[in-house]
C-alpha cells in the first residue's frame, strides 16, 4: 500500500540528498564498482558477483569475487572448473558450497543457451539457478542500465521506515515503489539505500541524529534510536 506522506516528498531533493551522503562512505557496494569498458565482460562479472553477494557481508565478495575472476575472467573457463576449486576460491562466501554448484552451471548455461552472453531479460536470468527477482533486477540496472527498481531488505526496511510504502514483502515494495518513485532514480535507489542503510538506517537503533535525510522520515517501527 502506498501511503499519504505527512510531507510532501520530493523524490529529486531525496536523492540528491542521499547521493552527497554516500560520498561519506568509503566505497559503493562492490557490484557497483565493476568497470564497464567490456560490456560482455561486465555483465558476466555482474551477474557472478551478484550471486556471490548473497547473505554475505560486501567486503567479503569482494575479495572472493577478485579471486575468483583472476581464474576465471570469462564464463568458459568457469563451466570447465572443478567444482571443489570454485569453492576454494569462494569461501568464504555464505552457503559457499551451493554457490560454486550454482555459479559453475550458470557458466555452462550460458555457454550452451546464451552464445556466453549474459541475458538482458528478466525471464530469462530468473532461469539462472541461484538468481531470484533480486539478483535479476540488479543484472539489469548495473550491467544493462535498464531501469529497475531493486529491492533487499535494505530498501524494503527503509521505504517502510520513511513512510513511502507499507508493505509485508520485498515483491511487494518494488511494485509499490514503481508507482510513486520517478523511473529515472529507479536504479539508483537501491545503492543509496543499501549505503544508507548499513552506515545509518540500521535495522536496530537506527542513527537518526546522523540521518541527513530525516525530515522525510515518519521512523515507522522505530522504538529506539540513536
Amino acid at each position: 500500500m502506498i501511503l499519504p506522506h505527512s510531507v510532501e516528498i520530493n523524490y529529486d531533493k531525496l536523492m540528491e540528498t542521499l547521493r552527497l551522503e554516500v560520498l561519506d562512505f568509503d566505497s559503493l557496494p562492490v557490484i557497483n564498482q565493476i568497470k564497464k569498458e567490456q560490456k560482455k565482460e561486465s555483465s558476466y562479472r555482474v551477474l557472478i558477483s551478484t550471486v556471490l553477494s548473497s547473505r554475505t557481508k560486501d567486503e567479503v565478495t569482494a575479495v572472493a569475487s577478485e579471486r575468483l575472476f583472476k581464474r576465471a575472467p570469462e564464463p568458459l573457463i568457469l563451466s570447465r572448473m572443478e567444482e571443489e576449486e570454485i569453492v576454494n576460491l569462494i569461501y568464504p562466501v555464505g552457503f559457499y558450497r551451493i554457490k560454486a554448484k550454482n555459479i559453475k552451471n550458470i557458466a555452462r548455461i550460458l555457454i550452451e543457451e546464451y552464445g556466453g552472453e549474459v541475458p538482458d531479460n528478466i525471464d530469462e536470468l530468473m532461469k539462472l539457478p541461484g538468481v531470484g527477482r533480486k539478483t535479476a533486477n540488479l543484472v539489469l540496472g548495473i550491467a544493462f542500465d535498464i531501469d529497475t527498481v531493486t529491492v533487499d531488505t535494505h530498501v524494503h526496511r527503509i521505504s517502510n521506515r520513511i513512510g513511502i510504502v507499507r508493505t509485508s514483502s520485498p515483491a511487494e515494495t518494488e511494485q509499490d515503489l514503481m508507482k510513486v518513485l520517478p523511473q529515472k532514480h529507479w536504479i539508483s535507489f537501491n545503492t543509496y539505500l543499501v549505503l544508507h542503510g548499513q552506515n545509518i538506517c540500521k535495522p536496530i537503533s537506527p542513527w537518526c541524529s546522523r540521518c541527513k535525510i530525516i525530515s522525510y522520515c515518519q521512523q515507522i517501527g522505530v522504538d529506539r534510536h540513536r
